[in-house]
């Protein structure tokens, strides 16, 4: 072994209890301690955090199959029961908050994916619009490749259809609209919402260049006249009715496919009725129509978090409590069950030594399960976050106490928030690439909850005064401006619709609701024909209103805070050791200010107390160029590679860089190494004995004890 260097006897200062191994490559071949020191935390908590199973790459690797699996082996039941007789069930799905009820949802999808197409129903923004969010999610779903195919959901269930069970029909099908609608109907010549529209679109659906144009219409876009037309339809899905209709229609024809398996979830951040309580009763109310019309083939499950259910049912009726078939409750699981969880988490690294490690769990004991959890029950986050606070210990500091709380100075709290914003924001933009995939109320309902974030005073909903479209608005004030500021943030391509929008705006403004009024909007405006056009340019194009041009970062920026607070009010968000509530993340929200980086909301002024008078012409997006886009690029890699290194405390050089090139598709290997030295020589960073190979070097933060490192 070398003798020990100046770095050495830096970092032994600074940490006394801490062994520092040999930095030569054999040992970091041989020791399971060393890959640890090297290595990010395996139960760090951007790798646990459940969402849409459409969206979230669950890791099979960290499942253990005896966790929860009485649970699966009962839905798994119900499904088999609906696929033999087609009755609809439902199934109330509860249990506390880290107990796996998201993950579960997950697995489910996954394990009978050859057995039912799933749908994943988020929290909807106004009880108001449930039926259209519903029909919206469900589509949304339908449109997923599952896994092993090469078919979207939706085609796959068009194809289990009686009408192409008859191969010589198919292939006339193909060539043949009005044959392919005569089929349907007299396969159900009664009770179809709609026939010739519907059964038209569902045919539109087999055509790859209608396909798209179908789906939007299915979801309830509102669309424009030219696409109706393409499609044949009179007008686009534009109330609860029609949305309710479309949906039992799904039902009506569903009895040769398999199940429809709706999955409601993230139920705490769905709107509130005046006394602040969620209402539950309108999700409810859906779930009785779809048993007493006899809709066949769905299976719906809501998940629910146990003291939610509690705080909540009695304000339930109790005919709609009675539509409940099968009630589950999530137990806790077992040490043997926690110590298979923290296994597969430790796996991937244990691979990596030389020698074996002394147990399937090390650097964590047996000893250590028993401590922290006497009564040998425990739920699988509380055992994923001992796992973290065990793991970081054996990278930092030898000889703690398992049962020592170690609580999280401010600036690993913002790191580790960070971290998994990075990791939420670039999910997001993969995932997320039109405006339009979220309705008017989705929007402004993720407007609200930024501006209510940053502390905006005097927010209120619906600022229009119209039915149909006050849940596309809300008002509220700024320190620096005069009068009620009003938005109105509508995405929906019809031209018709964007008139009665308009009318709206000028009936607001003529009640005087709000002294400045702003649209939001990158569809088309219609030209100087229409009349929406014509009234847009009265009330947008002077002063004091304004039409602001959104693009796709602000969207992205909305979305990513939008599912983080899904997941707080879910009782879901882990922070690093925290889980932080909605209030707690909002904190941290503001601390960050991570979102004084989303151009819409830099537009409307609410950073700097009164809104830019901006116009059309000058609001659009800035390009900023290949020399600022790096710029940004390598602004951001630097931001993220302290925020690494701070919620790690100790990590190899190699793995710190292939990270980040992981996270930073953009930027260069030799950029992510200079970065680094820049750090270290703001002293923000530490390289413990450069002069041993870079595979070989371990990179330090010297802020963990609130002193700068001198040398």
């Amino acid at each position: 072994m070398r003798s020990p260097t100046k770095c050495d006897r830096l970092w032994t200062k600074l940490h006394p209890n801490y062994t520092l191994y040999s930095l030569t490559e054999e040992s970091a071949v041989a020791s399971i301690d060393r890959i640890i020191q090297e290595s990010v935390n395996p139960f760090d908590s951007t790798t646990f955090r459940p969402g849409n199973f459409w969206q979230e790459d669950q890791n099979s690797a960290f499942t253990v199959d005896s966790i929860h699996q009485e649970v699966l082996t009962e839905i798994t039941s119900v499904v088999d029961h609906v696929t033999q007789d087609h009755r609809t069930r439902t199934i109330l799905l509860s249990g506390d908050s880290g107990s796996g009820k998201s993950y579960l949802l997950g697995r489910i999808k996954s394990t009978l994916n050859s057995k039912g197409f799933f749908a994943y129903i988020g929290p909807w923004p106004e009880s108001d619009f449930i039926w259209r969010h519903t029909l919206r999610n469900t589509l949304d779903s339908l449109m997923y490749v599952p896994q092993g195919q090469t078919e979207s959901q939706l085609l796959l269930w068009l194809k289990e259809l009686a009408a192409f069970q008859d191969r010589g029909l198919m292939k006339r099908v193909f060539g043949e609209r009005q044959l392919f609608i005569h089929k349907l109907k007299g396969t159900y010549p009664a009770g179809i919402y709609n026939a010739n529209e519907f059964f038209g679109l569902l045919y539109d659906l087999t055509n790859p260049k209608l396909y798209p144009l179908a789906c939007e219409w299915l979801k309830g876009d509102d669309l424009d006249e030219g696409s109706l037309k393409l499609l044949r339809v009179k007008r686009s899905i534009d109330s609860e009715n029609a949305a309710q209709q479309i949906l039992s229609n799904f039902g009506k024809i569903a009895s040769a496919t398999q199940p429809m398996v709706l999955c409601f979830d993230n139920l705490d951040n769905i709107d509130r009725g005046i006394d602040g309580l969620i209402n539950l009763q309108a999700l409810f109310n859906v779930n009785s129509i779809i048993h007493n019309q006899k809709l066949k083939n769905f299976v719906i499950i809501i998940s629910i978090i146990t003291n939610t259910w509690q705080q909540n049912y009695k304000r339930i009726q109790p005919a709609d409590l009675a539509r409940i078939d099968t009630k589950i409750r999530l137990s806790a699981i077992d040490l043997h069950q926690a110590a298979g969880l923290l296994a597969m988490r430790l796996y991937p690294l244990h691979q990596l030594a030389e020698t074996a490690p002394p147990s399937p769990i090390y650097p964590i004991t047996e000893q250590d399960l028993e401590a922290k959890f006497p009564g040998g029950k425990t739920l699988p986050r509380f055992t994923l976050l001992l796992g973290r606070q065990l793991f970081q210990e054996a990278k930092q500091q030898e000889g703690t106490k398992p049962e020592t709380v170690i609580s999280p100075s401010a600036n690993e709290v913002t790191a580790a928030f960070h971290l998994l914003w990075v990791k939420e924001f670039n999910k997001t933009q993969e995932k997320i690439t039109r405006l339009r995939q979220f309705s008017a109320p989705e929007l402004m309902q993720m407007v609200r909850e930024a501006l209510e974030a940053l502390n905006v005073s005097g927010i209120q909903q619906k600022l229009l005064p119209s039915p149909s479209y006050a849940s596309y608005s809300l008002s509220y004030h700024l320190p620096a401006q005069l009068g009620r500021i009003g938005i109105v943030w509508t995405e929906d391509p019809n031209l018709v619709s964007f008139y009665h929008i308009m009318k709206a705006c000028e009936k607001a403004l003529t009640m005087q609701r709000c002294k400045t009024l702003y649209l939001i909007r990158a569809e088309r405006l219609g030209t100087r024909k229409n009349l929406g056009n014509k009234l847009y340019s009265e009330i947008f194009t002077g002063h004091p209103h304004r039409h602001i041009l959104p693009d796709m970062v602000s969207v992205h920026y909305l979305v990513t805070y939008h599912s983080l607070v899904n997941a707080a009010c879910a009782g879901e968000l882990v922070v690093g050791s925290l889980t932080p509530n909605l209030k707690e993340l909002q904190e941290m929200i503001r601390q960050s200010q991570i979102l004084e980086e989303c151009p819409v909301l830099q537009t409307l002024g609410v950073f700097a107390g009164y809104t830019r008078i901006i116009g059309v012409s000058d609001n659009k997006p800035k390009q900023l160029g290949p020399a600022g886009d790096r710029s940004k690029a390598l602004k951001q890699a630097k931001e993220y590679l302290l925020a690494l290194v701070r919620t790690q405390q100790i990590m190899g050089r190699t793995v710190l860089i292939q990270n980040t090139l992981d996270q930073f598709t953009d930027v260069q290997e030799y950029q992510v190494k200079e970065l680094i030295f820049q750090l270290c020589t703001e002293n923000k960073l530490f390289i413990l004995d450069e002069t041993v190979p870079e595979s070989a070097q371990l990179v330090c933060v010297l802020e963990a004890f609130g002193k700068k490192a001198k040398l």
